[in-house]
């Protein structure tokens, strides 16, 4: 991206003293939820084998159709053996409580499992494809300023000690790379490249892509690595190299830092830095990244490749984010946008 200033290259905001941030014990994983007939347990098995779907992916659609397979045994009707006006009656349901985009993504799973007992000789039809889909407008991300992501970065700075560095590294590998945070907090020592200026990512579908890293982030890494054995269990290991993570976990099952760990680090973070604790999350950091590209005047393709996007048509959703900016600021600062209002004011 030649002529575009990356956002791992900000001006820290003014340092804030804050609380030293002490480890807290991660939330119990939740149970993983029963495939409900032998149909469902062979669909998740081609995600995972044909699809090369995500763990949490497939979890995703696990949840949503053994939701609908209890649901459906309610009225003595099996999963596989669903019509649909089943169908219909269950979305009608769950219209009633539950979003748009949530109805929207438990249909996709219907339509996609009851495809695939079609074309695995099943079933004779397909219950789901007479279904329409709900309304939905699609709301543009949340983003924070560059200013928030520098108070943010400045106050992790400030706490100090093996956990203000590791807050520091993840921070700044997110802000510089735009990850998904699967893909930040799962990361192996094995990603950064042998120059050490980026990283090798494996994404959604096992698709690989590289992703360069910011002079911040590398320092950044380069003030954690040598304390990332204070996150390693005592008794699994005399040093840190024997974990294959870059972000290891003393307390989680997986081994790494866990999704929900990293965001109440987040949460409680923006509270420290005087910042909504509701505008902040790992995915709202990926937004400011994408966001913050566009601003300076990356292209798109190149924002596109470094999320890992497969289609540009959902990287353009950012385009709209900088776009309504911009009119803002029109409206704002341009002298005949201010005398048309108070033309209307006077009227």
């Amino acid at each position: 991206m030649t002529g575009s200033k990356s956002p791992g290259s900000r001006m820290p905001a003014t340092k804030s003293a804050t609380k030293s941030g002490a480890r807290r014990r991660g939330r119990p994983c939740k149970p993983r939820p029963l495939a409900t007939s032998p149909h469902l347990d062979a669909f998740l098995d081609m995600l995972t084998a044909e699809r090369g779907a995500a763990v949490n992916t497939r979890l995703a659609y696990e949840r949503d159709l053994a939701d609908l397979g209890r649901w459906l045994a309610q009225r003595s009707v099996a999963l596989e053996a669903a019509g649909t006006e089943d169908l219909r009656a269950y979305l009608a349901v769950q219209s009633k409580d539950g979003a748009p985009r949530t109805v929207a993504r438990r249909l996709s799973a219907m339509r996609q499992f009851y495809r695939f007992l079609l074309s695995e000789g099943r079933r004779t039809d397909d219950p789901a494809s007479p279904l329409d889909s709900p309304k939905q407008g699609r709301p543009l991300p949340k983003i924070l300023t560059e200013a928030e992501v520098g108070a943010m970065l400045s106050t992790a700075e400030a706490r100090g000690g093996p956990e203000g560095l590791r807050l520091v590294a993840l921070l700044e590998v997110l802000y510089a790379t735009g990850l998904r945070v699967s893909e930040l907090v799962g990361l192996p020592m094995t990603a950064i490249m042998r120059d050490g200026r980026g990283l090798l990512v494996r994404g959604k579908g096992g698709k690989e892509r590289m992703v360069p890293l910011s002079d911040p982030a590398l320092a950044a890494l380069a003030g954690y690595i040598p304390f990332r054995g204070h996150f390693i269990p005592p008794g699994a290991a005399a040093e840190a190299g024997h974990s294959p993570f870059l972000f290891p976990s003393r307390i989680s099952a997986e081994g790494h830092l866990t999704r929900q760990r990293f965001a109440q680090l987040l949460k409680q973070l923006a509270i420290d830095a005087g910042i909504d604790p509701e505008k902040v999350s790992p995915h709202v950091l990926r937004h400011a990244f994408a966001t913050h590209l566009l601003d300076h005047g990356a292209d798109l393709r190149s924002v596109q490749k470094m999320l890992g996007h497969a289609d540009i048509a959902t990287t353009q959703i950012y385009t709209h984010v900088v776009t309504e900016r911009l009119k803002k600021v029109m409206h704002d600062h341009h002298p005949l946008a201010r005398r048309k209002v108070e033309e209307a004011s006077e009227g």
